[in-house]
């Protein structure tokens, strides 16, 4: 039986180690939440509205969940829940309601504007 060479060995060595290295992973990309546009027909009573008037129109929010700059209100009631998203303006400032979503009990969809009425004290 033949054997290799002192530098062949170290050379296979060097190889089988390189295929164990892992490659290389790139660094996660943070992105600012960007504004999204509310459909204000039957919304204006919380469209462009602070926290703290939602609040006073609803109640206290069953979820206050703050991402970044964003903020989720969440007011629940007998028939949807409603979901209210808060983002600063572009120029800085307090934050105001841009978005919501409206769900019934079960999460279906339900009209965003009838479950403002409903849950309004």
């Amino acid at each position: 039986m033949q054997t290799l060479p002192h530098w062949a060995s170290i050379g296979l060595l060097a190889l089988t180690l390189a295929g164990c290295a892992a490659a290389p992973v790139a660094a996660p990309v943070s992105t600012a939440p960007t504004t999204r546009p509310m459909n204000p027909r039957g919304l204006s009573a919380i469209l462009n509205r602070s926290d703290d008037q939602l609040v006073a129109m609803f109640g206290p929010p069953r979820l206050d969940v703050i991402e970044g700059a964003a903020r989720k209100l969440q007011f629940t009631g007998e028939s949807c829940v409603l979901d209210i998203y808060l983002y600063p303006p572009e120029n800085g400032g307090e934050r105001k309601s841009t978005y919501a979503d409206a769900r019934n009990l079960q999460g279906a969809a339900v009209d965003r504007a009838g479950c403002v009425r409903a849950l309004r004290k």
